[in-house]
């Protein structure tokens, strides 16, 4: 059984520091045999969450398409990026929709029930985005995500990376892919 695993950046920038770092994880996901699918937060347009915009319109058409990417995959591998200490309101409002009661009437937060997830980030900064992930994790923890230990925080992450958005540092690209191939591991062993 292959493992199929979604990638998730909490930045919808372009040239997004943490979308090339996920995208070097998934990399030692599909090495280590894993099935990986990307998901690109900008190209759902998702309102900031409202319970009265929720009963007055119900569940935007791009809530009920996440939700089903979400059920379709074993495991996420998400890069959170750090604003002002914490994650990106963006990641959190798609957490909190994907939430939401499914099409099906079944609760959206069995889709985070029983997945694996690993986190990586990037920052200009010295941290390199750890404290994005701490805050991450107790989310998706409270959703009951397994959150495994492998992570990366990569700091001064505007210099790490070449033209042709590679890591500079082939140490710091092997344990990147590795936090990829670990989230492999645990979810095939979960499976």
């Amino acid at each position: 059984m292959s493992i199929r695993i979604l990638t998730i950046s909490g930045s919808s920038r372009r040239d997004s520091l943490n979308q090339k770092l996920v995208d070097v994880a998934a990399v030692g996901a599909r090495g280590a045999g894993a099935e990986v699918t990307e998901a690109r937060l900008a190209n759902y347009d998702l309102p900031v969450y409202d319970s009265d915009f929720e009963v007055e319109r119900g569940i935007p058409e791009a809530v009920r398409v996440l939700q089903e990417l979400f059920a379709r995959h074993d495991a996420l591998l998400i890069a959170t990026p750090e604003y002002n200490g914490g994650y990106t309101a963006l990641l959190k409002n798609t957490l909190d929709w994907i939430s939401r009661p499914r099409a099906d009437g079944s609760s959206g937060v069995s889709l985070f029930a029983g997945k694996t997830a690993a986190l990586v980030s990037a920052s200009p900064g010295q941290l390199g985005g750890v404290r994005s992930q701490i805050g991450m994790r107790a989310v998706l923890e409270k959703l009951g995500t397994l959150v495994i230990p492998e992570a990366f925080a990569l700091s001064a992450a505007h210099q790490a990376f070449d033209d042709e958005g590679k890591l500079k540092d082939k140490n710091v690209e092997l344990a990147v892919s590795g936090v990829g191939a670990a989230l492999v591991r645990t979810a095939a062993r979960l499976a």
